[in-house]
């Protein structure tokens, strides 16, 4: 299919991400020059820096230019790293000294280590640097859950084609809310349909069984991206990226062992699965490098877009305890762990932003069950008893608590996870625990995914759901609708913030404007 710029202000140079059929193949040819036939992406993008990342087809030096035009008249040129077979020969090189509030056009060209005169045809994409000015505003999308229960690519249903409605709202970049890959999800060539038709997926040699390698996580991490339209989004929308259970398997906590009669795994472990996406994870998507000494780069981390917004980006999955009835009196390590935990209030207290966006990866008063290990547990954090916090919900109560007394304006909280779209209003009238303030959570996907019904809600909190749009039925196709993404629009003269609930071509089911400046609302 031909490359149709879409509206807005990051319209790119055209043809600049055709792609050949030889993204299917899993091996490269060596003759001639490097090719970026996965795209590019940009992430984590600031007010003066960005993190740009590519992926060679063979060992590669990676090379960004800048320039303010799409003409590239006037050029920065930074050289990044030597790519090759160590990191799947992905590369992110980062962007410093940029100016704020600027249009940036930037292209990857990847050269021969050997020749460096032999380089690719360059890719290229845009983004936006965060403005110093209030005035700007910010707008931005998020949702998860991508290609999950078997539900894949299908060029007859028209791919991964949300991507092109988040695209048209031209934001300032998408927060990819966890489960960006299902690499426990294997990808057959066809499912049946209600109506008897079927669902074509395209399909590849990694995604055939449920990853265990780390080039089977690095597969299925790979898949997303022989979608056109996610390519295509990827160059002009910069991500901030958090994971969930699925890019490891579901519902795993550290710790865990598979179960022998679970034969689709031979490796049991689940702290060697993790680590292997946790690479996988790091290398496709452009994150933040680790500290030094670090084991890994942090996937929690605050994010900040100027006077109006910081985005607290959560990892549930790397610091939990067990999952469990979650009936404890007594839970200091909890979904976050005590370090995260800890660092969430810092980070809290300190920021000046207007408006502070929780990015949890699981929602907060939604009951979601796990029954993998043949036990009623609990899988994030309400465990269904409404009376006062116990287990995970100790932890949750804590931060609320500080939140309140720290007199924290501008809270919001924003998830994936349960594959339908709601907006939960939590109030201390209704709940069994009552030192909080009132706060709105907003859910939100999948973006290609089945859908399933809307769970139950925990009263320890107190939540009301507003609004909510689920199918009666789980596991509904894509084909048969129930995929959502959402939208926050921050304007910059009166400092509101309104959410707008979206379907997948862009229709708008709810919307809720906040105010600025409360603790509570």
């Amino acid at each position: 299919m031909a490359f149709r710029p879409l509206p807005g202000r990051r319209s790119l140079l055209k043809g600049s991400l055709a792609v050949s059929a030889g993204l299917a193949l899993p091996a490269f040819t060596r003759s001639g020059r490097p090719t970026a036939e996965w795209g590019v992406q940009t992430g984590d993008v600031t007010r003066d820096s960005a993190l740009v990342w590519v992926r060679s087809d063979r060992p590669a030096r990676m090379i960004v230019e800048t320039s303010a035009t799409e003409s590239f008249r006037d050029v920065r040129r930074m050289r990044g790293p030597l790519i090759g077979p160590g990191t799947d020969f992905t590369g992110t090189t980062r962007l410093r000294g940029l100016p704020p509030g600027e249009q940036i056009h930037y292209r990857v060209l990847l050269a021969d280590p050997d020749d460096p005169r032999r380089t690719s045809a360059p890719v290229t994409g845009a983004f936006r640097t965060v403005p110093d000015r209030r005035r700007d505003g910010v707008r931005f999308v998020w949702s998860g859950d991508l290609a999950g229960q078997g539900w894949g690519i299908n060029p007859e249903f028209g791919g991964y084609r949300i991507f092109d409605a988040m695209a048209r709202l031209d934001p300032d970049f998408f927060l990819f809310s966890g489960d960006t890959v299902y690499a426990d999800g294997p990808i057959a060539a066809s499912a049946e349909l209600p109506d008897g038709s079927l669902w074509r997926n395209i399909t590849t040699e990694e995604k055939s069984k449920v990853a265990e390698s780390l080039a089977e996580f690095r597969g299925a991490f790979r898949y997303n991206l022989l979608d056109e339209h996610l390519r295509r989004f990827n160059a002009r929308v910069p991500s901030i990226v958090q994971w969930d259970d699925h890019e490891v398997r579901n519902n795993w906590y550290p710790g865990q062992r598979i179960a022998d009669t679970d034969t689709r795994y031979t490796e049991k472990s689940v702290d060697v699965l993790a680590a292997r996406a946790r690479r996988a994870f790091g290398e496709y998507f452009p994150m933040p490098t680790p500290r030094p000494g670090a084991r890994e780069g942090r996937v929690h981390r605050v994010v900040r877009q100027g006077p109006l917004l910081d985005v607290f980006v959560l990892d549930m999955r790397t610091y939990r305890n067990a999952n469990s009835p979650g009936d404890q009196t007594v839970d200091p390590q909890g979904i976050l762990g005590r370090e995260q935990l800890d660092w969430l209030k810092r980070e809290l207290a300190r920021s000046r932003a207007v408006w502070k966006v929780i990015a949890a990866d699981m929602p907060i008063g939604l009951v979601v069950p796990d029954t993998t290990e043949g036990r009623p547990h609990v899988e994030a954090v309400a465990q269904g008893d409404p009376g006062a916090p116990l287990g995970r919900e100790l932890q949750i109560a804590e931060l609320l608590r500080f939140i309140k007394h720290r007199r924290i304006t501008g809270t919001v909280w924003l998830t994936a996870d349960v594959h339908h779209t709601s907006a939960q209003h939590y109030q201390p009238a209704r709940a069994a625990f009552g030192d909080f303030e009132p706060f709105w959570e907003f859910v939100s996907g999948p973006l290609n995914a089945g859908a399933f019904p809307a769970t139950e809600l925990d009263a320890t909190f107190g939540p009301e759901r507003v609004w909510v749009k689920a199918p009666t039925t789980a596991n509904v196709s894509p084909a048969g609708g129930y995929q959502f993404f959402g939208e926050v629009d921050i304007d910059g003269g009166s400092g509101e913030l309104t959410v707008r609930l979206r379907e997948m071509d862009g229709t708008v089911l709810f919307r809720k404007t906040l105010q600025p400046g409360l603790v509570g609302q």
